[in-house]
């Protein structure tokens, strides 16, 4: 058995879709899990959606009235047929969203996000099956929230590894009695109360590694618009290069750094049954991409990886004590009860700082709360850079024109906080 991953850019127009396919017709000679993300930037405009219901900051009927018609313009290329059973299916989808905005919230935001976002992952899935099934690639569509069981941390869902298994076993492994290929959703799950969770953004890899864990695959493939791992992201970095082959170890340290290519969670569970993650482009679906496996090849080059919107936070006691556990303690528990992650932290007697991704819902409540124990600084619109293997030169010119507000290395890794001059 395999997994494949697709994300949003291999599923983003009517022709992606049908390149999907290819790939599929070509590569599915055993069971195989296809693993889908939303369309596009279907869950940016969901979040866009969730933002105005919740905060009444804009009209959500006209953002939806927008993923209703970029997903139909879609639909219309792929079945001619009006009467296709998808139209009906993708109308029954999207009453769902209006019967959530139609009332006031009566949850969180973290919930409320979730009940809606989940969606473009359920909207994608139903269009893929369905033409997959239209072009003789034989599937069965499965909810994923029925198979991946969280509990109610909403937007980053904790996965219960032992009832999520034994549902894999008795409701998904079956399917493949009937049918070769199953179609589900990336990036979530479902509570015991039935309520959706998500597993945190650009989820759909972990979910991927899941399956595959739950299914013992003998591999995974993750599908993406780059020939394979570089060792810097193109949009930033100019001459960048393909990384062979990398060990489970290095795959989990960049990831943790931020590298975008791979979701966080996405290695522990493959390392842990020694499976194979093949990252590969759809674009040159031929092509031979990256392989992640255990080995005893190290990174051959530096790679670097660089964070935007990111805001350091700067902590001070307002007594006389120093940062020591105590106030340590209170401060993690904070920074967890508000699912904030640090990037890079660093302390001196009096003064913890963490850098940290500037997502506004979870940080202005947590400095919020701070504030009430502790003197509480803080910088935004900064830059973080990550460089694993690295040299003097490479520091010295990737800094240039900035004002370094932090820095930590150890042997193998740098991380500078920083900003532009201006």
């Amino acid at each position: 058995m395999q997994v494949f991953k697709f994300g949003g850019a291999s599923v983003k127009d009517a022709a992606a879709v049908k390149n999907v396919s290819k790939i599929l017709k070509k590569l599915t000679t055993k069971p195989t899990i296809v693993v889908v993300s939303a369309m596009g930037k279907t869950t940016n405009q969901l979040e866009q959606l969730v933002n105005a219901y919740f905060y009444k900051s804009s009209d959500p009927e006209l953002i939806l009235q927008q993923v209703k018609d970029y997903h139909y313009s879609i639909v219309n290329e792929l079945f001619p047929d009006p009467s296709h059973r998808i139209y009906n299916e993708l109308e029954n989808t999207f009453v769902e969203i209006n019967w959530i905005i139609e009332e006031e919230p009566a949850f969180g935001y973290n919930h409320v996000y979730d009940q809606i976002v989940c969606l473009g992952e359920i909207i994608s899935t139903k269009i893929i099956s369905a033409y997959l099934n239209e072009t003789a690639v034989v599937n069965k569509w499965m909810d994923a929230r029925g198979v991946i069981q969280t509990d109610n941390t909403y937007r980053e869902g904790k996965v219960n590894y032992e009832l999520s298994e034994a549902l894999v076993a008795q409701q998904l492994l079956p399917v493949f009695k009937t049918v070769s290929v199953v179609v589900t959703q990336g990036f979530i799950g479902g509570t015991s109360e039935n309520f959706t969770t998500t597993l945190g953004r650009e989820g759909s890899d972990y979910t991927a590694a899941l399956l595959a864990y739950f299914c013992n695959a003998e591999s995974v493939t993750i599908w993406k618009d780059v020939p394979g791992i570089l060792n810097a992201d193109p949009k930033w970095f100019k001459n960048t290069r393909k990384i062979e082959e990398m060990t489970y170890h290095d795959a989990i340290e960049l990831t943790y750094y931020g590298a975008s290519v791979i979701h966080p969670k996405t290695i522990k569970p493959l390392q842990n049954k020694n499976i194979p993650l093949y990252v590969r482009s759809f674009l040159e679906p031929d092509a031979v991409g990256t392989i992640i496996r255990e080995s005893d090849k190290r990174l051959p080059i530096p790679s670097y990886i660089f964070k935007i919107d990111q805001i350091l936070i700067s902590i001070q006691p307002k007594d006389f004590s120093f940062i020591a556990e105590d106030n340590m303690s209170a401060i993690f528990s904070l920074f967890s009860k508000h699912m904030v992650h640090a990037n890079v932290m660093q302390n001196s007697a009096i003064n913890f700082s963490v850098c940290t991704d500037n997502d506004k819902q979870k940080v202005e409540p947590l400095i919020e709360e701070l504030q009430q124990q502790f003197k509480v600084l803080f910088n935004t619109g900064l830059e973080l850079l990550t460089i694993r293997n690295y040299d003097q030169k490479t520091i010295e010119k990737l800094t240039e024109n900035k004002v370094i507000l932090m820095e930590q290395r150890s042997r193998n890794t740098i991380q500078i906080v920083m900003r532009n001059v201006s």
